[in-house]
Protein backbone atom coordinates (compact mmCIF):
# COMPACT_ATOMS: atom_id res chain seq x y z
CA UNK A 1 0.00 0.00 0.00
CA UNK A 2 1.05 3.86 0.33
CA UNK A 3 1.01 3.91 -3.12
CA UNK A 4 -0.70 7.90 -2.85
CA UNK A 5 2.93 8.43 -2.85
CA UNK A 6 3.26 7.53 -6.22
CA UNK A 7 -0.23 7.65 -7.94
CA UNK A 8 -2.67 10.67 -7.97
CA UNK A 9 -6.14 10.44 -7.23
CA UNK A 10 -7.49 9.32 -10.87
CA UNK A 11 -11.50 9.51 -11.38
CA UNK A 12 -13.27 6.44 -13.87
CA UNK A 13 -13.61 7.83 -17.30
CA UNK A 14 -16.67 9.94 -18.27
CA UNK A 15 -18.08 9.30 -21.66
CA UNK A 16 -18.25 12.75 -23.58
CA UNK A 17 -20.79 15.21 -22.74
CA UNK A 18 -22.05 15.82 -26.61
CA UNK A 19 -22.83 11.88 -26.70
CA UNK A 20 -23.98 11.21 -23.44
CA UNK A 21 -26.54 13.93 -23.23
CA UNK A 22 -27.96 11.99 -26.23
CA UNK A 23 -29.30 9.19 -24.01
CA UNK A 24 -29.64 7.75 -20.34
CA UNK A 25 -26.61 5.66 -20.50
CA UNK A 26 -24.28 5.50 -17.78
CA UNK A 27 -21.81 8.19 -18.03
CA UNK A 28 -18.91 6.58 -16.36
CA UNK A 29 -16.72 4.14 -17.44
CA UNK A 30 -15.58 1.08 -15.33
CA UNK A 31 -12.33 0.60 -13.72
CA UNK A 32 -10.43 -1.85 -15.65
CA UNK A 33 -7.94 -4.83 -13.21
CA UNK A 34 -4.72 -2.05 -13.67
CA UNK A 35 -6.44 1.19 -12.60
CA UNK A 36 -8.70 -0.19 -9.87
CA UNK A 37 -5.52 -1.82 -8.20
CA UNK A 38 -3.37 1.22 -8.39
CA UNK A 39 -5.98 3.45 -6.66
CA UNK A 40 -6.47 0.56 -4.17
CA UNK A 41 -3.06 0.77 -3.23
CA UNK A 42 -3.26 4.39 -2.70
CA UNK A 43 -4.67 3.41 0.63
CA UNK A 44 -2.65 4.37 3.85
CA UNK A 45 -4.49 1.54 5.82
CA UNK A 46 -5.52 3.60 9.13
CA UNK A 47 -5.38 2.00 12.06
CA UNK A 48 -8.67 3.85 12.89
CA UNK A 49 -10.39 4.03 9.39
CA UNK A 50 -12.15 7.28 9.19
CA UNK A 51 -13.82 5.91 5.99
CA UNK A 52 -15.26 3.01 7.49
CA UNK A 53 -16.57 5.06 10.37
CA UNK A 54 -17.87 7.83 8.24
CA UNK A 55 -20.15 5.20 6.41
CA UNK A 56 -23.24 4.29 7.18
CA UNK A 57 -23.11 0.87 7.00
CA UNK A 58 -19.60 0.41 8.06
CA UNK A 59 -18.71 -1.25 5.41
CA UNK A 60 -15.43 -3.46 5.65
CA UNK A 61 -13.24 -0.42 2.91
CA UNK A 62 -9.91 -0.81 4.20
CA UNK A 63 -9.86 -4.09 3.79
CA UNK A 64 -11.39 -4.73 0.76
CA UNK A 65 -9.08 -1.99 -0.86
CA UNK A 66 -5.98 -4.30 0.66
CA UNK A 67 -7.64 -7.44 -1.15
CA UNK A 68 -8.41 -5.35 -4.34
CA UNK A 69 -4.46 -4.20 -4.41
CA UNK A 70 -3.56 -7.79 -4.27
CA UNK A 71 -5.49 -8.61 -7.21
CA UNK A 72 -7.76 -10.94 -4.36
CA UNK A 73 -11.07 -10.48 -6.24
CA UNK A 74 -12.97 -13.32 -4.59
CA UNK A 75 -12.04 -11.95 -1.14
CA UNK A 76 -12.59 -8.40 -1.93
CA UNK A 77 -16.34 -9.33 -3.66
CA UNK A 78 -16.97 -11.46 -0.02
CA UNK A 79 -15.97 -8.56 1.86
CA UNK A 80 -18.15 -6.16 0.03
CA UNK A 81 -21.13 -8.11 -0.01
CA UNK A 82 -20.87 -9.07 4.01
CA UNK A 83 -21.90 -5.44 5.45
CA UNK A 84 -23.86 -4.12 1.70
CA UNK A 85 -26.90 -5.28 0.25
CA UNK A 86 -26.07 -3.96 -3.05
CA UNK A 87 -22.77 -2.46 -3.10
CA UNK A 88 -22.59 -1.94 -6.96
CA UNK A 89 -25.73 0.18 -6.78
CA UNK A 90 -24.23 2.13 -3.40
CA UNK A 91 -20.96 2.73 -5.80
CA UNK A 92 -22.74 4.30 -8.24
CA UNK A 93 -25.40 6.38 -6.28
CA UNK A 94 -23.96 6.81 -2.76
CA UNK A 95 -22.30 10.62 -2.25
CA UNK A 96 -18.98 9.13 -1.47
CA UNK A 97 -17.82 12.94 -1.14
CA UNK A 98 -20.04 13.87 1.50
CA UNK A 99 -19.46 10.38 3.40
CA UNK A 100 -16.32 8.22 2.89
CA UNK A 101 -13.83 9.65 0.70
CA UNK A 102 -15.24 12.96 2.48
CA UNK A 103 -13.80 11.34 5.45
CA UNK A 104 -10.59 9.86 3.29
CA UNK A 105 -7.28 10.84 5.27
CA UNK A 106 -5.71 11.69 1.87
CA UNK A 107 -8.21 14.61 1.58
CA UNK A 108 -5.78 16.33 3.40
CA UNK A 109 -3.34 16.85 -0.19
CA UNK A 110 -3.29 14.27 -1.81
CA UNK A 111 -6.98 13.33 -2.70
CA UNK A 112 -9.10 10.42 -0.88
CA UNK A 113 -9.29 7.06 -2.26
CA UNK A 114 -12.08 6.63 -5.03
CA UNK A 115 -13.84 4.27 -2.66
CA UNK A 116 -17.21 4.42 -4.38
CA UNK A 117 -15.70 3.43 -8.18
CA UNK A 118 -13.39 0.40 -6.32
CA UNK A 119 -16.63 -0.58 -5.10
CA UNK A 120 -18.73 -0.54 -8.06
CA UNK A 121 -15.47 -2.74 -10.13
CA UNK A 122 -15.08 -5.43 -7.13
CA UNK A 123 -18.87 -6.45 -7.55
CA UNK A 124 -18.88 -5.96 -11.58
CA UNK A 125 -15.63 -7.69 -11.98
CA UNK A 126 -16.82 -10.78 -9.36
CA UNK A 127 -20.23 -10.86 -11.47
CA UNK A 128 -18.38 -11.63 -14.58
CA UNK A 129 -16.45 -14.27 -12.90
CA UNK A 130 -19.31 -16.05 -11.97
CA UNK A 131 -19.23 -14.62 -8.42
CA UNK A 132 -22.69 -14.04 -6.57
CA UNK A 133 -24.12 -13.05 -3.58
CA UNK A 134 -24.48 -16.00 -1.14
CA UNK A 135 -27.96 -16.62 1.03
CA UNK A 136 -29.24 -19.11 3.71
CA UNK A 137 -29.83 -22.57 1.92
CA UNK A 138 -32.15 -23.42 4.49
CA UNK A 139 -35.05 -21.73 4.96
CA UNK A 140 -36.72 -21.97 8.83
CA UNK A 141 -39.98 -22.09 8.90
CA UNK A 142 -40.57 -18.31 9.41
CA UNK A 143 -42.39 -15.76 6.72
CA UNK A 144 -41.93 -12.23 6.61
CA UNK A 145 -43.80 -9.79 4.04
CA UNK A 146 -41.88 -6.83 3.09
CA UNK A 147 -44.29 -3.82 1.90
CA UNK A 148 -42.21 -2.03 -0.31
CA UNK A 149 -39.35 -2.57 -2.66
CA UNK A 150 -37.33 0.23 -2.22
CA UNK A 151 -33.91 0.68 -0.98
CA UNK A 152 -34.99 -0.01 2.54
CA UNK A 153 -37.48 -3.18 1.18
CA UNK A 154 -35.04 -4.73 -0.84
CA UNK A 155 -31.92 -4.67 2.08
CA UNK A 156 -34.12 -6.00 4.86
CA UNK A 157 -35.35 -8.97 2.19
CA UNK A 158 -31.99 -9.84 1.51
CA UNK A 159 -30.91 -9.75 5.12
CA UNK A 160 -33.70 -11.83 6.09
CA UNK A 161 -32.85 -14.39 3.38
CA UNK A 162 -29.63 -14.50 4.83
CA UNK A 163 -31.04 -15.45 8.02
CA UNK A 164 -32.95 -18.31 6.33
CA UNK A 165 -36.35 -16.83 6.66
CA UNK A 166 -38.98 -16.74 3.90
CA UNK A 167 -40.02 -13.37 2.17
CA UNK A 168 -42.58 -12.33 0.19
CA UNK A 169 -42.16 -9.07 -1.21
CA UNK A 170 -45.17 -6.56 -2.25
CA UNK A 171 -44.72 -3.64 -4.67
CA UNK A 172 -47.44 -1.48 -6.21
CA UNK A 173 -45.42 -0.26 -9.39
CA UNK A 174 -44.88 -3.08 -11.95
CA UNK A 175 -41.53 -3.36 -11.03
CA UNK A 176 -39.20 -3.58 -8.15
CA UNK A 177 -36.71 -0.91 -7.25
CA UNK A 178 -38.82 2.10 -5.78
CA UNK A 179 -36.57 4.66 -6.19
CA UNK A 180 -33.83 2.57 -7.26
CA UNK A 181 -35.72 2.06 -10.50
CA UNK A 182 -38.15 5.07 -11.02
CA UNK A 183 -36.88 7.73 -9.25
CA UNK A 184 -33.06 7.76 -10.17
CA UNK A 185 -32.08 8.44 -13.76
CA UNK A 186 -30.49 5.55 -15.60
CA UNK A 187 -27.65 7.76 -16.15
CA UNK A 188 -26.70 7.60 -12.70
CA UNK A 189 -27.69 3.70 -12.24
CA UNK A 190 -28.70 1.52 -15.47
CA UNK A 191 -31.96 -0.57 -14.13
CA UNK A 192 -30.70 -3.67 -15.45
CA UNK A 193 -28.11 -3.43 -12.33
CA UNK A 194 -31.05 -2.91 -9.80
CA UNK A 195 -32.43 -5.37 -12.05
CA UNK A 196 -30.12 -8.51 -11.31
CA UNK A 197 -30.22 -7.73 -7.45
CA UNK A 198 -33.77 -8.40 -7.32
CA UNK A 199 -33.50 -11.68 -9.69
CA UNK A 200 -30.96 -12.90 -7.24
CA UNK A 201 -33.21 -12.39 -4.62
CA UNK A 202 -36.10 -14.69 -6.54
CA UNK A 203 -33.31 -17.39 -6.90
CA UNK A 204 -32.49 -17.24 -3.48
CA UNK A 205 -36.41 -17.80 -2.60
CA UNK A 206 -37.94 -14.42 -2.37
CA UNK A 207 -41.36 -14.53 -3.85
CA UNK A 208 -42.10 -10.85 -5.44
CA UNK A 209 -45.85 -9.58 -6.06
CA UNK A 210 -45.56 -6.49 -8.59
CA UNK A 211 -49.04 -4.25 -9.15
CA UNK A 212 -50.10 -5.35 -5.64
CA UNK A 213 -51.70 -2.05 -3.35
CA UNK A 214 -51.38 -3.39 -0.06
CA UNK A 215 -54.74 -1.89 1.37
CA UNK A 216 -56.36 -2.26 -1.83
CA UNK A 217 -55.79 -5.72 -3.79
CA UNK A 218 -54.90 -6.96 -0.13
CA UNK A 219 -55.68 -5.61 3.68
CA UNK A 220 -53.21 -5.25 5.96
CA UNK A 221 -54.64 -7.22 8.47
CA UNK A 222 -54.72 -10.29 6.00
CA UNK A 223 -50.89 -9.84 5.83
CA UNK A 224 -50.38 -9.36 9.70
CA UNK A 225 -52.77 -12.62 10.01
CA UNK A 226 -50.80 -14.54 7.33
CA UNK A 227 -47.16 -13.41 8.78
CA UNK A 228 -44.80 -13.91 11.44
CA UNK A 229 -43.86 -10.38 11.24
CA UNK A 230 -44.04 -7.66 8.08
CA UNK A 231 -41.40 -5.02 7.19
CA UNK A 232 -42.93 -1.57 5.92
CA UNK A 233 -40.45 -0.01 3.16
CA UNK A 234 -42.70 2.71 1.63
CA UNK A 235 -40.33 5.55 1.71
CA UNK A 236 -40.95 9.15 1.43
CA UNK A 237 -43.24 9.50 -1.82
CA UNK A 238 -45.07 12.72 -0.96
CA UNK A 239 -43.58 16.04 -2.79
CA UNK A 240 -43.17 18.67 -0.35
CA UNK A 241 -45.35 22.05 -1.78
CA UNK A 242 -43.84 25.37 -2.69
CA UNK A 243 -47.01 27.28 -1.17
CA UNK A 244 -47.07 29.10 -4.22
CA UNK A 245 -50.19 30.12 -6.42
CA UNK A 246 -50.82 28.27 -9.12
CA UNK A 247 -48.55 25.34 -8.01
CA UNK A 248 -51.09 22.67 -9.65
CA UNK A 249 -51.05 24.37 -12.96
CA UNK A 250 -50.46 21.75 -15.44
CA UNK A 251 -47.28 22.52 -16.63
CA UNK A 252 -45.92 22.93 -13.04
CA UNK A 253 -44.47 18.81 -12.19
CA UNK A 254 -43.22 17.25 -8.95
CA UNK A 255 -39.71 16.00 -9.14
CA UNK A 256 -40.69 12.58 -8.45
CA UNK A 257 -43.33 12.73 -10.86
CA UNK A 258 -41.78 13.44 -13.30
CA UNK A 259 -38.65 11.51 -13.15
CA UNK A 260 -40.93 8.69 -12.62
CA UNK A 261 -43.12 9.52 -16.08
CA UNK A 262 -39.79 9.81 -18.00
CA UNK A 263 -38.82 6.36 -16.57
CA UNK A 264 -41.98 4.65 -17.59
CA UNK A 265 -41.74 5.88 -21.32
CA UNK A 266 -38.00 5.05 -21.25
CA UNK A 267 -39.71 1.43 -20.25
CA UNK A 268 -42.51 1.41 -22.63
CA UNK A 269 -44.69 1.41 -19.88
CA UNK A 270 -47.77 4.27 -20.41
CA UNK A 271 -46.88 7.83 -19.23
CA UNK A 272 -48.54 11.53 -19.22
CA UNK A 273 -47.76 13.24 -22.38
CA UNK A 274 -47.88 15.96 -20.38
CA UNK A 275 -44.35 15.71 -18.86
CA UNK A 276 -42.55 16.45 -22.81
CA UNK A 277 -40.25 19.23 -22.27
CA UNK A 278 -38.40 18.86 -25.57
CA UNK A 279 -38.46 22.56 -27.02
CA UNK A 280 -39.36 23.74 -23.68
CA UNK A 281 -37.23 26.33 -21.19
CA UNK A 282 -37.49 24.31 -18.32
CA UNK A 283 -36.67 25.86 -14.91
CA UNK A 284 -35.64 23.72 -11.45
CA UNK A 285 -36.48 25.21 -8.22
CA UNK A 286 -34.55 23.41 -5.75
CA UNK A 287 -31.02 22.11 -4.91
CA UNK A 288 -30.44 18.59 -4.22
CA UNK A 289 -29.83 15.60 -6.08
CA UNK A 290 -32.94 14.98 -7.23
CA UNK A 291 -33.01 18.79 -8.95
CA UNK A 292 -29.97 17.35 -10.79
CA UNK A 293 -31.30 14.46 -11.96
CA UNK A 294 -34.26 16.99 -13.51
CA UNK A 295 -31.80 19.21 -14.94
CA UNK A 296 -30.01 16.56 -16.99
CA UNK A 297 -32.81 14.56 -17.49
CA UNK A 298 -34.33 17.61 -19.40
CA UNK A 299 -31.42 18.19 -21.43
CA UNK A 300 -31.57 14.52 -22.78
CA UNK A 301 -35.20 14.81 -23.22
CA UNK A 302 -34.36 18.03 -25.67
CA UNK A 303 -35.44 20.62 -23.53
CA UNK A 304 -34.59 23.95 -25.28
CA UNK A 305 -32.75 25.69 -21.53
CA UNK A 306 -32.16 24.29 -18.64
CA UNK A 307 -32.25 26.45 -15.08
CA UNK A 308 -31.88 25.83 -11.81
CA UNK A 309 -32.87 28.64 -8.87
CA UNK A 310 -31.39 27.89 -5.71
CA UNK A 311 -31.93 29.95 -2.76
CA UNK A 312 -28.46 29.67 -1.21
CA UNK A 313 -25.01 29.35 -2.93
CA UNK A 314 -23.47 26.75 -4.83
CA UNK A 315 -21.36 25.91 -1.47
CA UNK A 316 -24.42 25.82 0.35
CA UNK A 317 -26.14 23.30 -1.89
CA UNK A 318 -27.13 19.74 -0.32
CA UNK A 319 -26.60 17.61 -3.42
CA UNK A 320 -23.74 15.80 -4.25
CA UNK A 321 -20.50 18.30 -5.90
CA UNK A 322 -19.85 15.65 -8.54
CA UNK A 323 -23.52 15.78 -9.80
CA UNK A 324 -23.63 19.27 -9.43
CA UNK A 325 -20.47 19.60 -12.09
CA UNK A 326 -21.93 16.78 -14.63
CA UNK A 327 -25.19 19.22 -14.65
CA UNK A 328 -22.70 21.94 -15.45
CA UNK A 329 -20.73 20.25 -17.99
CA UNK A 330 -24.09 19.07 -19.98
CA UNK A 331 -25.58 22.75 -20.27
CA UNK A 332 -27.77 23.25 -17.25
CA UNK A 333 -27.38 26.87 -15.96
CA UNK A 334 -27.67 28.11 -12.05
CA UNK A 335 -28.74 31.00 -10.57
CA UNK A 336 -27.47 31.00 -7.17
CA UNK A 337 -28.91 32.96 -4.24
CA UNK A 338 -32.80 33.67 -5.36
CA UNK A 339 -35.78 32.32 -4.33
CA UNK A 340 -39.58 32.45 -5.99
CA UNK A 341 -41.75 34.91 -5.26
CA UNK A 342 -44.76 34.07 -7.12
CA UNK A 343 -46.06 31.71 -10.48
CA UNK A 344 -47.30 33.94 -12.93
CA UNK A 345 -50.15 31.99 -15.56
CA UNK A 346 -51.84 32.84 -18.86
CA UNK A 347 -54.84 33.17 -19.60
CA UNK A 348 -55.19 29.50 -20.42
CA UNK A 349 -52.94 28.59 -16.67
CA UNK A 350 -50.35 27.99 -17.82
CA UNK A 351 -47.07 29.10 -15.93
CA UNK A 352 -45.35 31.25 -18.44
CA UNK A 353 -42.99 33.03 -15.71
CA UNK A 354 -41.82 32.73 -12.33
CA UNK A 355 -41.32 36.02 -9.78
CA UNK A 356 -37.48 35.69 -7.83
CA UNK A 357 -36.27 37.75 -5.52
CA UNK A 358 -32.84 38.09 -4.88
CA UNK A 359 -31.24 36.54 -1.71
CA UNK A 360 -27.94 36.79 0.74
CA UNK A 361 -27.34 34.33 3.59
CA UNK A 362 -28.23 35.59 7.26
CA UNK A 363 -26.95 34.15 11.05
CA UNK A 364 -27.34 30.60 12.00
CA UNK A 365 -31.00 29.16 12.62
CA UNK A 366 -31.28 26.48 15.10
CA UNK A 367 -29.93 24.01 13.57
CA UNK A 368 -26.35 25.81 12.55
CA UNK A 369 -27.50 26.67 8.67
CA UNK A 370 -27.63 30.10 7.92
CA UNK A 371 -30.97 32.16 7.18
CA UNK A 372 -32.06 33.28 4.10
CA UNK A 373 -32.84 36.69 4.14
CA UNK A 374 -34.84 38.32 1.31
CA UNK A 375 -32.62 41.49 -0.73
CA UNK A 376 -35.46 44.53 -0.81
CA UNK A 377 -35.74 45.45 -3.49
CA UNK A 378 -34.31 42.89 -5.43
CA UNK A 379 -36.96 41.39 -7.74
CA UNK A 380 -36.94 39.78 -11.62
CA UNK A 381 -38.92 37.39 -13.51
CA UNK A 382 -37.78 34.35 -15.32
CA UNK A 383 -39.56 33.14 -18.31
CA UNK A 384 -40.71 29.28 -18.08
CA UNK A 385 -42.54 26.55 -20.11
CA UNK A 386 -42.26 24.12 -17.41
CA UNK A 387 -41.30 24.42 -13.66
CA UNK A 388 -40.18 21.62 -11.54
CA UNK A 389 -40.32 21.56 -7.95
CA UNK A 390 -37.35 19.71 -6.38
CA UNK A 391 -38.02 20.74 -2.78
CA UNK A 392 -37.62 17.20 -1.07
CA UNK A 393 -40.16 14.51 -0.04
CA UNK A 394 -41.78 13.63 3.44
CA UNK A 395 -44.02 10.18 4.22
CA UNK A 396 -47.27 9.79 2.79
CA UNK A 397 -49.58 8.32 6.02
CA UNK A 398 -51.55 5.46 3.98
CA UNK A 399 -55.16 5.38 5.57
CA UNK A 400 -54.50 1.53 5.90
CA UNK A 401 -52.52 1.61 8.36
CA UNK A 402 -53.34 4.38 10.52
CA UNK A 403 -56.50 2.23 10.81
CA UNK A 404 -54.97 -0.87 11.67
CA UNK A 405 -53.05 1.09 14.79
CA UNK A 406 -49.57 2.40 13.14
CA UNK A 407 -48.20 5.12 15.17
CA UNK A 408 -47.20 8.43 12.76
CA UNK A 409 -45.31 11.30 14.49
CA UNK A 410 -46.43 14.60 13.59
CA UNK A 411 -44.74 14.92 10.61
CA UNK A 412 -45.64 11.75 8.98
CA UNK A 413 -42.91 9.48 9.88
CA UNK A 414 -43.92 5.56 11.28
CA UNK A 415 -43.18 5.58 15.13
CA UNK A 416 -40.82 2.60 15.63
CA UNK A 417 -38.69 1.56 18.66
CA UNK A 418 -35.22 0.35 19.11
CA UNK A 419 -35.84 -2.32 16.98
CA UNK A 420 -37.69 -0.59 14.49
CA UNK A 421 -40.64 -2.41 15.66
CA UNK A 422 -43.57 -0.33 15.24
CA UNK A 423 -46.91 0.27 17.50
CA UNK A 424 -48.28 -2.72 16.24
CA UNK A 425 -46.15 -6.08 17.48
CA UNK A 426 -44.90 -7.98 15.14
CA UNK A 427 -44.60 -5.26 12.79
CA UNK A 428 -41.43 -3.54 12.01
CA UNK A 429 -40.43 -0.46 9.45
CA UNK A 430 -37.40 1.56 8.36
CA UNK A 431 -35.89 3.69 5.91
CA UNK A 432 -37.43 6.77 4.28
CA UNK A 433 -40.82 5.98 6.44
CA UNK A 434 -39.50 6.48 9.36
CA UNK A 435 -36.30 8.81 8.97
CA UNK A 436 -38.02 11.07 6.14
CA UNK A 437 -36.33 11.49 2.63
CA UNK A 438 -33.04 10.51 3.32
CA UNK A 439 -30.20 8.97 1.48
CA UNK A 440 -29.93 5.71 -0.28
CA UNK A 441 -27.40 3.84 2.29
CA UNK A 442 -29.52 5.07 5.00
CA UNK A 443 -32.76 3.39 3.91
CA UNK A 444 -30.09 -0.07 3.36
CA UNK A 445 -28.58 0.13 6.85
CA UNK A 446 -32.30 0.35 8.13
CA UNK A 447 -33.02 -2.59 6.50
CA UNK A 448 -29.94 -4.44 7.26
CA UNK A 449 -30.44 -3.65 11.19
CA UNK A 450 -34.26 -4.05 11.52
CA UNK A 451 -34.09 -7.89 9.30
CA UNK A 452 -31.41 -8.79 12.25
CA UNK A 453 -34.10 -7.27 14.77
CA UNK A 454 -36.93 -9.58 12.80
CA UNK A 455 -34.91 -13.03 12.94
CA UNK A 456 -34.16 -12.28 16.30
CA UNK A 457 -37.86 -11.05 17.43
CA UNK A 458 -39.39 -14.40 15.49
CA UNK A 459 -36.09 -16.49 17.42
CA UNK A 460 -34.23 -17.22 14.65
Amino acid sequence: MQGYVFNERLEPAKRPVMERIKNFNEIYELYDQEEAQVQSERCIQCGDPYCHNKCPLHNFIPQWLKSTAARDLSLSFALSNESSPFPEIMGRVCPQDRLCEGACTLNDGHGAITIGSIETFISEEGFKAGLKPTFHAVKNGKKVAVIGSGPAGLSAATFLLRNGLSVTMFERANRAGGLLTYGIPSFKLDKSVVARRVEWLIEAGMELKCGVTVGQDISFDELVASYDALFLGIGATKSNSSGLLHEDAENVFMAIDFLTAIQKKLFGEASDAKYDVKGKNVVVIGGGDTAMDCLRTSIREGARSVRCLYRRDAANMPGSRKEYKNAIEEGAEFIFNVAPKALVVDENGHVVMVKMVKTELGEPDEKGRRRIVEVAGSEFDVEADVVIMALGFSPETPSFLAQSGIVFNSWGGIVVDARGMTSRPGVFAGGDAVRGADLVVNAAYDGREVAANIAAYLGV
